[in-house]
């Protein structure tokens, strides 16, 4: 049947972790509700699903489950929805004339796969090439957190975060590289658990290959203190 055949195309859209836009998926009434309200209509879904597989909520481990799961999607791993948790990304003139790459590396990425809804764990690396201004180290964590919180495919989280750093320094001098494990493979499917998944972004000089290789030998450094 041609539905057997659609489902089948949607399940493998997922186990190839496929995206379908650099930019994320949202319905234009993305924001119409408010936090609260939001988690009031996700606990009692959640609730629906635990009670459809079986699951007895009178149990005093279980009960208050529902409302744990629904405030941990919208405050915590899916806030990166809310733009109005984007982090503001004041620059200052780069007095100090500092004219080589800054490279911002191991910052810690906790994200959501889209397709199983499933954790990807891992590593960002960030460069930019100052134009004339700068930002602050933190903010650059800040910016990889942000898009990271939200259901994602690992290609559009390295193109997301190089595209408002852009943004933010007004120059195209911007990479990314992320280095992840994807549990929707470790765990389930083809549980393979040593694989990682490496994706990068190179904008303007980082195009060219002197520049390129240069992030990338930073990137190997081993940094211990």
């Amino acid at each position: 049947m041609k539905i057997d055949n659609d489902f089948n195309d949607i399940d493998a859209l997922g186990d190839n972790h496929i995206g379908s836009s650099s930019e994320t998926p949202l319905r234009q009434d993305a924001f119409k509700l408010s936090s609260e309200e939001k988690i009031d209509i996700i606990k009692d879904d959640v609730r629906h699903i635990m009670e459809t597989l079986g699951l007895d909520l009178n149990d005093d481990s279980l009960s208050g489950t529902p409302n744990r799961v629904a405030k941990m999607f919208v405050n915590e791993i899916f806030g990166g929805l809310d733009p109005d948790k984007k982090p503001s990304s004041s620059t200052f003139d780069n007095k100090y004339k500092y004219g080589e790459m800054l490279v911002e590396k191991n910052i810690t990425v906790y994200s959501t796969c889209e397709h199983h809804l499933l954790p990807i764990v891992g590593k960002a690396h960030v460069a930019y090439i100052s134009n004339g201004t700068v930002v602050g180290l933190s903010k650059m964590n800040r910016i990889v957190d942000y898009f990271a919180k939200r259901p994602q495919v690992q290609e559009r989280l390295t193109i997301q975060i190089v595209k408002e750093l852009q943004d933010v320094l007004n120059t195209e001098d911007v990479a990314c590289v992320i280095d992840a494990k994807h549990l929707c493979v470790n765990s389930r499917g083809i549980r393979d658990i040593e694989s990682s998944t490496v994706t990068s972004e190179f904008g303007g000089k980082f195009k060219e290959k002197e520049t390129r290789r240069e992030f990338l030998d930073y990137i190997q450094l081993d940094t211990k203190f």
